[in-house]
């Protein structure tokens, strides 16, 4: 599929059954084929529910608006946050998004193909009967990811902070950056009564004030014992050793140049501890990683089949409501072509505005109607669901 003219967008659309409902398929086939294949278009077959009276199906509706917001607010948060594990590799994203589990050789998201596979797998399930059993499940299931999500994301991502603020410590200017990873014992005096080793940052455009200065900025410094350890864009590190006594006068002494001394105290053992902290959360993070990735692409899975359902059920209920019974009509999902969204609307328009006493008046179908709009949405003469897809595309 070219990227330019497919959208990943589907409309699920219903329409009574003419004769058949073969006829009312076959109709609204050649209807957008025959205008430079305005649609990609496949039948979407619900098995027949059995319904209950009028007043059910009313409050069923409302529920299923209720449950399609949430269901798809899930899968947004379960692909969104594939994109954030998947940090700098965001073309994975897609790969890893397959609404079948990664089943079959499709690497796009394929609505059609998935649904027939999915409602031969359930059908049993659903045509048992049209009450709240369904949609109790859905959620049921749908809450569990949404709450295992929340658990998953909070584990993972307090590990990934603590590793940025370690990695951060160890990064940065050296005003401010650790600099256990920096320095070695050899550059110390340790375990000496009197003489200790300081660490000062320079600033590069006072070195050579620090190299005239140093031994004369407090008395007992020990001459010729500051060397450069390190540097960065801005100033030098360098060691120092003088007697413990003159620290204080010292310290002082160097302010005045723009000298700074860090406090830092060697210990071999915080070090340690400080680098194999960090080993453990790195090791900990790559463990994770890979399940987590596997639980996000089950679980988009399953969210997405079910956010479908969701959508199967609401053109059941919908359609039922709007050409009444028996059930008779034919649902069917189509791929609009982006360039001709406009001209296919049309097509729709003019196949089904009889089915409409006040379609006439709202040829501008993006109007509001009072008491037409039931599910706060644009209103069509047929019965109308937009799957979009492009909310789980990340660039």
């Amino acid at each position: 599929q070219g990227k330019g003219t497919k959208m990943t967008e589907f409309w699920l659309i219903s329409a009574p059954g003419e004769k058949t409902c073969q006829q009312t398929w076959e109709k609204l086939h050649a209807a957008t084929t025959k205008h430079n294949n305005l649609s990609t278009n496949s039948k979407f077959n619900i098995p027949d529910l059995k319904v209950g009276t009028l007043d059910v199906l009313v409050g069923l509706s409302d529920e299923l608006a209720k449950l399609d917001a949430f269901v798809e607010s899930v899968v947004k948060k379960v692909a969104q946050y594939m994109a954030d594990v998947l940090e700098d590799s965001k073309d994975k994203v897609q790969e890893n998004l397959l609404a079948n589990g990664g089943k079959g050789h499709t690497s796009q998201i394929h609505p059609p193909r998935l649904l027939e596979q999915q409602w031969q797998a359930e059908h049993k399930f659903y045509s048992s009967s049209l009450d709240t059993v369904p949609f109790l499940f859905i959620f049921k299931g749908v809450n569990q990811i949404d709450n295992d999500l929340k658990a998953r994301a909070s584990a993972y991502n307090n590990l990934k902070g603590n590793l940025q603020n370690l990695e951060r410590k160890n990064a940065g200017s050296l005003l401010t950056r650790s600099l256990a990873d920096i320095v070695k014992k050899e550059d110390f005096v340790l375990d000496s009564e009197y003489l200790v080793t300081l660490l000062v940052i320079v600033p590069k455009l006072n070195y050579n004030d620090w190299v005239k200065q140093y031994e004369t900025l407090a008395e007992m410094v020990v001459p010729r014992s500051s060397n450069v350890l390190f540097e960065d864009q801005d100033s030098y590190l360098c060691n120092v050793t003088l007697f413990r006594k003159a620290v204080d006068d010292f310290k002082h002494k160097a302010r005045e140049y723009k000298f700074l001394v860090r406090d830092f105290q060697y210990n071999e053992e915080e070090m340690k501890a400080d680098k194999e902290e960090m080993n453990r959360l790195s090791t900990d993070k790559k463990k994770q990683f890979g399940p987590l990735v596997r639980w996000l692409k089950v679980n988009f899975s399953e969210a997405f089949i079910a956010w479908i359902h969701v959508k199967a059920l609401r053109v059941f209920v919908e359609s039922v409501l709007r050409y009444g019974l028996p059930v008779n009509f034919q649902a069917m999902l189509l791929q609009p072509n982006k360039k001709t969204m406009k001209k296919l609307r049309e097509v729709l328009y003019d196949l089904y505005k009889h089915l409409d006493s006040s379609a006439a008046a709202i040829i501008d179908a993006t109007m509001d109607i009072p008491g037409l709009n039931l599910s706060q949405q644009e209103y069509y003469p047929y019965v109308y669901y937009k799957i979009d897809c492009n909310l789980l595309e990340f660039k």
